[in-house]
C-alpha cells in the first residue's frame, strides 16, 4: 500500500528533483493544449528519459505518461464516435469529462511535488514505471 506522504526515513528529494517532477505533471496539459493533444506524451517521457535515475521524478513522469497514454486512447476513442450518429452524444459529454478529470490530475500533482508528496493518477495503463 502506497501512502500518500513519504516515511520519515526516506530521503528528502532535491529541488531539482521536485522541480522534474512538477513540469512532468504539467508539460503533458501544456502540450496537449499547444498540439491539440498529439503531443502529450512527450513532455512525461522526456522527464522520465533525462532523469531516470531520480526516483521521484522518474515515479512523477512515469505516472504521468501512463495516466496521459489511457486518456489518449480514450481521446481517439471519443473523436471517432464524433463520426457516427449515435456516437456524438456520448462523445462529446465524455471529451468534456476527459478534459475536466486530465486537468484535474495534473494540478493536483503538481501541487502535491514541491511538497515531497508523490501523486498516484487514477486510470493508468502501466507502460512506464
Amino acid at each position: 500500500m502506497s501512502y500518500p506522504y513519504p516515511s520519515p526515513s526516506a530521503p528528502r528529494p532535491s529541488e531539482g528533483s521536485r522541480i522534474a517532477a512538477v513540469l512532468a505533471h504539467l508539460s503533458a496539459p501544456i502540450a496537449a493544449v499547444l498540439s491539440a493533444g498529439l503531443l502529450s506524451l512527450l513532455g512525461p517521457l522526456l522527464v522520465w528519459l533525462i532523469k531516470k535515475d531520480d526516483p521521484f521524478a522518474r515515479r512523477a513522469a512515469a505516472g504521468a505518461f501512463n495516466f496521459n497514454l489511457t486518456f489518449w486512447v480514450l481521446f481517439v476513442v471519443s473523436w471517432l464516435l464524433i463520426f457516427t450518429v449515435i456516437g456524438i452524444i456520448v462523445a462529446v459529454p465524455l471529451l468534456l469529462a476527459l478534459f475536466v478529470v486530465s486537468a484535474w490530475c495534473h494540478i493536483k500533482g503538481a501541487i502535491r511535488a514541491p511538497n515531497n508528496e508523490t501523486y498516484d493518477y487514477p486510470f493508468q495503463l502501466r507502460v512506464l514505471s
